[in-house]
């Protein structure tokens, strides 16, 4: 894991009920800070950035990867769109560019 981002790009694992899937991408990200090697970084983006915040229970575990030292990534745009940017609780705004960047260095696992 620790070559890798997490590009986190629904506020949900899967498709399907909402609440399911909320509930298994919470539980992903349970599993994941209690591994050893950890990802490079977690960006977020589209309604990914809504993990981000205190409505989301994975904002919790995302607050403890960072302590961990794991970068936690919003897309500008995303948060924007979605009025978040001032509701964040864990990571901080970037940009694609930033993505960009890492994608180029680390590879990408996508959880949509």
């Amino acid at each position: 894991m620790q070559n890798k981002v997490i590009l986190v790009s629904s506020n949900q694992l899967g498709r399907g009920d909402q609440e399911l899937g909320e509930n298994i991408l919470e539980t992903f990200f349970t599993i994941l800070k209690q591994k050893q090697e950890l990802p490079k970084a977690v960006f977020c983006m589209n309604s990914g950035v809504l993990t981000m915040t205190e409505e989301s229970l994975v904002s919790v575990h995302l607050r403890e990867l960072e302590e961990k030292g794991v970068n936690i990534l919003a897309c500008k745009t995303c948060a924007d769109h979605y009025g978040v940017t001032d509701k964040l609780t864990a990571g901080k705004i970037s940009g694609m560019g930033e993505f960009i960047d890492l994608a180029a260095k680390y590879e990408v696992l996508t959880i949509s």
